[in-house]
């Protein structure tokens, strides 16, 4: 789907045409490169102690994040050897991946209209997890939302971070932005 050269996914369109010019209004920006939009989303796996156990857990997330992602996760190693908690220095502790261009629109479509529909007692997520910064952050408990991931062939569910990286320099900005692609925020 995204190799094809004509292809534009579905919420770019929606910024391209609807977004930028209701958050110019909004916020009365006087030059187009002042309007906030998407830089990149980030995604994380931490296997902790599951990782020290089993060295293959940590490639076990690597393949799963692959799935979710649609580009190659790379594995995160530890930094420093920790003998309280087993852990040497180099040891594969889990996965990430940064987003960036039509992947990021893709994957925030599928985050938003598929996956949070399917986590359990979802009441929204939080609006207040901003850094100050126009960047949000949030967590999943469990990975397993997304379809990509085959529920009879995983080992382990694991948990998952995602920061929506934005160019916006306020909060009140950058909730602006995400509310207008129909993030569920539940305040």
């Amino acid at each position: 789907m995204l190799d094809d050269a004509t292809y534009t996914p579905r919420l770019k369109t929606l910024y391209k045409d609807t977004i930028r010019g209701a958050l110019k209004e909004e916020f009365g920006y006087k030059n187009e490169m002042q309007i906030p939009k998407l830089e990149k989303i980030v995604l994380n796996i931490g296997c902790g102690r599951a990782a020290v156990k089993d060295s293959k857990k940590a490639k076990s997330a690597q393949e799963d994040l692959t799935k979710i992602a649609g580009q190659k996760a790379l594995t995160t190693v530890a930094k420093n050897s920790i003998a309280g908690f087993r852990v040497r220095e180099g040891m594969p502790m889990g996965a990430k991946v940064t987003l960036r261009g039509e992947r990021m629109y893709e994957f925030l479509d599928r985050l938003i209209t598929i996956a949070m529909p399917r986590i359990r007692d979802f009441r929204g997520v939080s609006g207040t997890s901003f850094d100050g910064r126009g960047n949000y952050a949030m967590g999943l408990k469990e990975h397993i939302v997304f379809p990509e991931i085959d529920f009879d062939k995983i080992d382990e569910s694991w948990g998952m971070d995602i920061v929506i990286a934005t160019t916006a320099n306020t909060d009140a900005e950058a909730k602006a932005l995400l509310k207008a692609f129909n993030m569920p925020f539940n305040s």
